[in-house]
Parts: C-alpha cells; structure tokens; sequence
C-alpha cells in the first residue's frame, strides 16, 4: 500500500489518512462532513474478547516454522522484488505457485502484460463441495519497494496467505459445503504500478466483474508482521491520536468502506474468539475519498468494483520505523503475532 505524507510531500503507506483541513480554501459543508466522518461515522474499537472452543486443528510451532521458511526464500534467499527485478520478482511467482503445489492446490497464473514484460498473480482455490456459491478473496501483493527486500512489505501477508491455505486445507472438512475461498497473490501494488491499471488486484478485481462473480468479501494483508510494545510507540495521525486507540502496537488493524460494515462486523467478531490477537476495526464512507490515503492498497481496488474487502495491517509506519527502507528484513517481524493472525482467520472461515 502506497500513501502520501500530506506534512511533507513525500509518499508513506499508512492505515488512517492524514486530512489537513483549511478553512480559507475547503468548503465549509466538506469541513463539517470531514468532521462528522472521523468523530461519528469512524468507529474503531480495541476487542480482546474471550476465547471459544475449537475443533480446527492448529500447532503455532509448525505454522511459525513454516511462515519464517517463506519469509527467508522471499526476503534472503530472493530479495528485492521491484518492477525494477523482474527476474527476481519472477522467483518469487514460481516460488509461491509452488508452495501452492505442495499443500495439493491446483494453483494458476494470471498473466498480464506490464509494459512489454509478463507478470502474472497466482491464484488459488479451496473448497469442501462440488458446486460452491458463496466465495471470499483473500489476497497478498509479493513485490516490494526498489531498494528493500520488504519483509513486512510485504513478505509477511505473501507468509500468512501461504500458510492460511495450508491450514485450510488441512482443516477443509470444517469448511461449509457451499464456501469457497481464493487465495491471490497479487503481482504488482508498489510504485511506479500503485493506482495504475497494472496492479494486480485491480486486473483480478476487474475480471471478477466482468466475469460477473459474486464475492461474499475481500481480504487484502497488508504489512502484517511488525509489532511494539513500548507505550507510545503506536502513533496515529490526528484527530484520532486524541481518541482512546492503543498507545502499543500489539494489536492488528481491519479497515472497511461503509458498504463493508457487515463483513467487518463478522471478521471482529470471528477474531474475538483469539485473545492473543487483539483488533481494532474502522469502516470509512465515500470508499475512503474523504481519507485517500486508507485506499491505499489492494482492497480499494475491490472497492472500486462494488465488492466487499477489508485492509488487515498492522498499520505500516504509524508502528513500523523500517517502512520502505532497507532495514525492512525479517528479523524484524513478529512471527508469533502472524502466527496468531493465521489463527483468527481460522476462526473466521471455519465459523462461515
């Protein structure tokens, strides 16, 4: 996800926008909107509600073990995986359509063409009945910045989309017989490709439309792999650093537009069954217009076709301090709290 720093110019990724509003130049019907939207419509809300009983199976030892293998090919093994590395970029295709394989999907690529060059998502598909009708996406873009390796941007959604698909379908006996889940990993999200016709969620998006699919929802992990737990260390921009968010960045962030409130209801309410996992929920109107910067990533582009989609993020640089530079390498990550991550989305798919 790619978002402006309204304070200096530059472009930084971020879950809440930064709005600065000039009396003197916004109409004061937009100012009163804006101030309506953050202090009414915006309701984010910290949830750590008691754990239920479950029969998926689940070992956090293998699922830590297996994310940190597939973040050591993707971030050391590999690196870079910029527009500029295409020759690395490509490795990592193969590399995820491969971990695909092993886990028994049938996965395939959706080639596109990026300026004379192929690129291409990899999608796959696990369901319990023959006939399914109801679908979610979920999906993870695998390139990063020029210059970084990008471990939690964004290694660490490419990790827990991989190892979510293998515990589905270690667990697809408890999937509902009409429910059907596609796992996308998207090619291209960072620049120069964000917010162009070559990101690879807006080329699966539009051809779901075309196609005329259905989609129940749309997952989009977004940098889900950093944490902090000093207090102060989670910041955010204002007004809502002056309402009661978390002041530590232990929690995991789900965005929705206002058409996907009962979808974010659902998922909150699915991760509640997790402690360990703490969440903060918001849902934005207007698709995020009145805050740009919270469409900054793949599930705008779902947005943007009438579907249904949620960010899940750890909130990139109002937490992380090694967004988009060369220090975002993987021992930096939490893998416990990705792990625990993998186990909501259990929580969620199994309870569909």
């Amino acid at each position: 996800m790619r978002c402006p720093n309204f304070m200096n110019g530059t472009h930084v990724k971020s879950l809440f926008a930064r709005i600065n509003i000039r009396p003197g130049v916004v109409y004061g019907r937009i100012a009163s909107l804006w101030i309506w939207t953050v202090f009414v419509i915006l309701v984010g809300y910290l949830s750590t509600g008691g754990a239920s009983m479950t029969n998926f199976q689940f070992d956090k030892s293998d699922s830590m073990r297996r994310m940190e293998a597939h973040l050591r090919l993707l971030t050391v093994e590999i690196g870079e995986r910029s527009v500029y590395r295409l020759d690395q970029h490509s490795k990592a295709r193969d590399a995820i359509h491969a971990a695909f394989e092993q886990i028994g999907l049938q996965p395939r690529l959706e080639t596109y063409d990026y300026k004379g060059a192929a690129v291409s998502n990899v999608v796959a598909e696990i369901a319990r009945g023959e006939h399914p009708t109801r679908r979610y996406v979920v999906g993870a873009h695998y390139d990063s910045v020029y210059g970084t390796v990008g471990a939690d941007d964004n290694a660490s959604g490419v990790a827990v989309l991989l190892e979510l698909a293998a515990m589905l379908q270690q667990n697809r006996a408890l999937l509902a017989d009409d429910l059907v889940i596609r796992l996308v990993a998207f090619a291209l999200e960072e620049p120069p490709v964000f917010s162009t016709r070559f990101m690879g969620s807006r080329v699966h998006a539009r051809a779901m439309q075309a196609g005329q699919e259905s989609l129940e929802g749309m997952i989009c992990l977004e940098m889900v792999g950093y944490t902090c737990h000093e207090k102060g260390c989670q910041s955010y921009p204002f007004p809502l650093n002056f309402m009661n968010y978390p002041k530590t960045g232990d929690f995991i962030g789900i965005v929705g537009n206002f058409s996907s409130r009962s979808f974010t209801a659902a998922l909150q309410e699915a991760f509640q069954n997790n402690p360990a996992l703490p969440t903060v929920s918001l849902n934005v109107p207007f698709n995020g217009w009145l805050m740009p910067t919270i469409r900054f990533s793949d599930h705008a582009s779902f947005w943007d076709e009438g579907y249904p989609a949620v960010m899940v993020t750890d909130t990139a640089f109002y937490r992380n301090p090694h967004y988009h530079r060369r220090s975002d390498t993987m021992d930096t990550l939490d893998i416990d709290f990705m792990a625990e991550l993998v186990r909501s989305l259990l929580f969620f798919f199994t309870q569909r």
